[in-house]
């Protein structure tokens, strides 16, 4: 048994089996730099999928302020310290003017039930509407709006179909049509969750569908259906945990579907790899959630998570990060749809910024081709590129790099592409 057989038992014993890895043959990584990670064995690998480490992996900022940091005083929260409240300003102060404050965590998930329980407690009900393809955390309260059929209820989630124009809802349908058709349906779920015990409290969605395989989105939906939210009593919660923070060439996936939440959602690239997460709303929300439930979290808004957060803010301030998302993904988009016009398993490229897809299918369809996509994934690998496979059906080549990903990287990842393309044969 060679020494990563060895470590994937070890693994399997220490965490239990079935502990989710990634690819064929899982990596074993030694260390990180930039967009760039290495292997035990020291081979180099193009990272195109991980978020987190959104101003780069070992980011040298945001490792000194941890440290100094950590060196210094890190306490809970219920001590005054000038650099949680100096974080909160700065990132408040990058939301619509309707977002004041903010409780913050360590998690997406906590996050997300924290707005979720923000919306309850502003509203006194608890039914949030969300889509039938989604994914916001997994606890057992967030955990139930996974995957929810169209349709159907569980533990207070109420789900609608996801809004797209890849797959429409009703083919030869125009764009307005099918959006008129989403509304529709979402007014029908919206009166069935008024008339049910649970009342309307909501509705949530990742503000650019990023777990629904970044689907093209019939226009003005999003600002529709918030509309028709608050005309039924509830609010609207915008998930930006893999959206935020300057992925889409915007600070906010919000700014670029075009509406503006009453709460929203922050986590996973906040602390570059430190774990902080915030939900933000007004401080009518936020405060009338902290007086009645006395939220508290021993490891939230600490001095230590202010450190890291505020350093990602600088970093992607001074290197201008948001900006050239929104220039280096056009460019990696707009090659992308030219091989889309020769290669016919390339159904759909979409998305924003440095978040795309690649909706992957059989020819002359589209229908979802899951083992192509996988095959697709493993061969880039093979060529020193790191992409996952996501979306509704599983089959959407997923490109999320750090921020740092510039056009270099663009040039070197679209040539191991366009190889990959002929290594995988149906």
């Amino acid at each position: 048994m060679d020494e990563r057989a060895r470590l994937i038992e070890r693994r399997d014993r220490a965490f239990g089996t079935g502990a989710a890895l990634f690819y064929e043959e899982p990596l074993a990584l030694d260390r990180g730099d930039g967009v760039w990670l290495f292997d035990v064995d020291g081979t180099r690998y193009l990272d195109l999928y991980n978020n987190v480490p959104c101003v780069g992996h070992a980011n040298e900022r945001v490792a000194a302020a941890i440290a100094d940091q950590a060196r210094t005083l890190n306490v809970h929260n219920r001590y005054l310290h000038d650099g949680a409240v100096d974080y909160a300003e700065r990132l408040l102060a990058l939301h619509h003017d309707g977002i004041e404050s903010l409780v913050m965590a360590c998690s997406g998930t906590e996050a997300v039930e924290l707005a979720v329980r923000m919306a309850q407690t502003a509203t006194g009900r608890r039914g949030m509407v969300c889509t039938d393809a989604t994914y916001h955390g997994n606890s057992t309260q967030v955990g139930a709006m996974t995957r929810l059929a169209t349709g159907s209820s569980r533990n207070g989630a109420w789900s609608i179909a996801t809004p797209q124009l890849y797959r429409p809802i009703e083919s030869g349908r125009s764009e307005e049509e099918l959006c008129e058709l989403h509304l529709e349906q979402l007014s029908g779920t919206l009166r069935r969750v008024a008339d049910s015990d649970d009342g309307i409290a909501g509705m949530i969605l990742c503000s650019i569908f990023a777990n629904e395989g970044l689907p093209v989105v019939p226009a003005d939906f999003f600002n529709r259906a918030t509309a028709l939210v608050r005309e039924a009593g509830g609010v609207v919660i915008a998930d930006e945990v893999q959206a935020g923070f300057g992925r889409t060439g915007r600070w906010w996936g919000y700014e670029t579907s075009g509406f503006e939440p009453d709460i929203v959602v922050m986590g996973k690239p906040m602390g570059n790899g430190m774990p902080v997460s915030a939900a933000a709303a007004s401080h009518q929300i936020v405060s009338g959630f902290r007086t009645s439930q006395g939220y508290f979290n021993t490891f939230a808004s600490s001095p230590l998570q202010a450190a890291a957060a505020s350093a990602v803010l600088d970093e992607i301030i001074d290197r201008e990060l948001v900006a050239q998302a929104g220039v280096v993904g056009e460019q990696l988009r707009q090659r992308l749809l030219r091989l889309q016009t020769v290669d016919p398993r390339m159904g759909d490229v979409r998305g924003h910024g440095l978040f795309l897809g690649v909706e992957w299918v059989r020819p002359g369809t589209n229908t979802p081709d899951v083992p192509g996509a996988t095959r697709m994934v493993e061969a880039l690998k093979a060529r020193g590129m790191l992409i996952g496979a996501a979306g509704q059906h599983r089959n959407v080549l997923k490109f999320r790099p750090p921020l740092v990903f510039d056009s270099a990287h663009a040039d070197l990842f679209l040539e191991a592409f366009e190889a990959a393309l002929t290594d995988v044969v149906d």
